[in-house]
Order: structure tokens, then sequence, then C-alpha cells
């Protein structure tokens, strides 16, 4: 079993709580003068760039280290930062943005999937029943009645938004332990920083930014306001608890504490915006933690299963 669960969990729980901000802080730049990918690429560019001095600093006498994780490095950068906030943005131009997310979170059925598929982790029975309460109670939490007719096209996109999340917790829980986390997270954002802009130059994807003041919880402000907030604390913060819990909890646990991020959103929505969660809703967010609580449970149980194996395969002492 992984050391400090109870740090790993606050930490997982921290990173889905500041990725909730990022529908918030996006909102007014989205529906003013900015493009869904110019937003993603100030978000990710600028935490990249408030993180280098940390992971350079971290990096100090441990240089073969970074060179031995290069590889996971590009791939968490196109999977887990890129991939998935490029096709999740994309997604929400053809679907209801409740939907998108949906799609997007069926990641996490991924992440059991390849557990089990690639490294013989088989589910048990509840986490399993855990999977399917948390799912169910995202669907609450959605609240998608109405949603109409589903374009094709933005499936798509959703579901490639799914394949960049599951990526995003199988790297960040399986990464090399010598790799501090704050190179990771820097390292991971510049990698996708960095393919959003080529794309954004090759006209793969529409980069547009503006500089009047924006609406924000009601009042005109800057621009930077939540330039600043969605870079930071949707980024910053994030991507740093979020690597550190992953690392923690290990990909399965740690992506079903993930799904209290949307739960956290319509809370900060509430608080922020005025929107008041509905009662199905509420049922929704009991439903997601009680899965969680499933899923986490089992893996306590299947720790001090391993632990009691690992003992009976001691040779005795004589």
């Amino acid at each position: 079993m992984r050391e400090r669960p109870g740090v790993g969990l606050g930490l997982a729980l921290l990173s889905a709580l500041t990725f909730a901000t990022s529908g918030t802080f996006a909102r007014p730049l989205i529906t003013g003068d900015w493009s869904a990918e110019a937003v993603v690429l100030a978000r990710v560019g600028i935490a990249a760039l408030v993180l280098a001095v940390p992971a350079l600093l971290a990096l100090r006498g441990r240089w073969p280290v970074l060179r031995r994780n290069a590889g996971t490095l590009v791939v968490f950068g196109l999977l887990g930062v890129a991939l998935a906030q490029a096709c999740f943005f994309n997604a929400v131009r053809y679907l209801p943005v409740g939907v998108a997310l949906l799609l997007e979170y069926l990641g996490i059925v991924l992440v059991v999937g390849w557990m089990w598929l690639v490294h013989g982790q088989r589910p048990r029975l509840l986490t399993v029943a855990g999977s399917l309460t948390a799912l169910c109670g995202l669907v609450f939490v959605l609240d998608l009645t109405g949603a109409g007719r589903l374009d094709p096209v933005g499936v798509l996109w959703g579901l490639g938004a799914g394949v960049g999340l599951a990526g995003y917790f199988v790297i960040a829980g399986r990464v090399d332990p010598a790799l501090p986390s704050v190179v990771m997270a820097s390292g991971g954002m510049a990698v996708g920083a960095l393919v959003l802009l080529l794309l954004g130059l090759v006209g793969a994807l529409p980069l547009r930014a503006g500089t009047a003041d924006v609406s924000f919880a009601g009042h005109e402000m800057s621009w930077l306001v939540p330039i600043v907030g969605l870079s930071l604390i949707a980024a910053v913060v994030a991507y740093l608890t979020g690597v550190a819990g992953a690392r923690l909890l290990g990909a399965r646990l740690s992506s079903f504490v993930g799904l209290t991020e949307v739960m956290f959103a319509v809370l900060i929505a509430w608080l922020v915006l005025g929107e008041l969660p509905s009662a199905v809703q509420l049922l929704g967010g009991a439903l997601i933690v009680a899965g969680v609580a499933l899923v986490r449970v089992d893996e306590l149980r299947g720790g001090r299963a391993e632990r009691v194996d690992a003992r009976a395969e001691e040779p005795a002492l004589t």
C-alpha cells in the first residue's frame, strides 16, 4: 500500500477543488473576446513559466532523472494536458458543457480497464460498485435532462478528452518517484502549451485573445483577474497537488477522487455566480462521495490483503 494515504487524499481533493474553479474563471473570457483554445494556452503556458524556477531548483544535481523521464513528460503533456483540454473545449462547441464533461469523465472507467488489462489489477466488487455509484452521481450532478440530440463530432471530441484524462491519472500515478512533482507538473504543462501553440500557428486551433474588461462575479474588471486565477489556482495549484496526490494514492483511486471536481464546480458556481444547486444535483454529489468512499475502502482492503500475503511468503526465522 502507498504511504501517507491521508495526505494523498487531501492533495487529490485540493486538486479537484482548484481544477473546479477553471470554468468559473474561464467563462468571462470565453464569452468575451477569447477563444477557448487561447484560454487553455494562457492557462498552462503561464503556469509552466511560474513553476519553471522551482522545477529547476528541484532538479539541481538530478539532471539524469530528467533525462530518464523525458519521454514520460512528453506523453504526460500530450495526453494529460494538451489532448484533455483541447478535446474538451472543442467538445463544448458541439455539445452542452454537461454532456462534454460527462464524456470526459468516462476516462475514469478507462483507468480501471487499463489497470486491469495492462497491469492485471482486476477490479474487485467494491470498486465496480463504487464506479457505478460515482458515475450515476455524476449524471445527477450534471442534470442532463433536455440535452437534446448529440452531435457525433462533439461526442468524438468528448471521448478524446476522456482518453486524455485517463492518461493524466495513469501517468501521474506511475511516474518515477525520483522525479519531483513540480518538475512533472511544469514539464507537462510546458509540453502541452507548446503543442497547443504549434497547432494554433498552423491554423488547426483558433487562437484569439483580447484586452477588454470582462464581467466576473457580477463586477466589471480587467481580463487579467480571471487569467491570473485560471493560471495560478486552476493550473499551478491544481496540477501540483494532482500529481502529488496521484503518486500517493495510485491512478485508480486518484481518478475517482477527481470526480469530486464536478461537485466542487457546482458549489463554486453557486457561491460565485449565484447558481443554486437543485435537489437532484445535491443527490448526485452525495452519490459521488459514496462511490469514492467505496473505492477507497476497497483500496485499503486490497492493501491489507497484499501485506498479509507478503508476510505469509516470508521465510520463517530459525
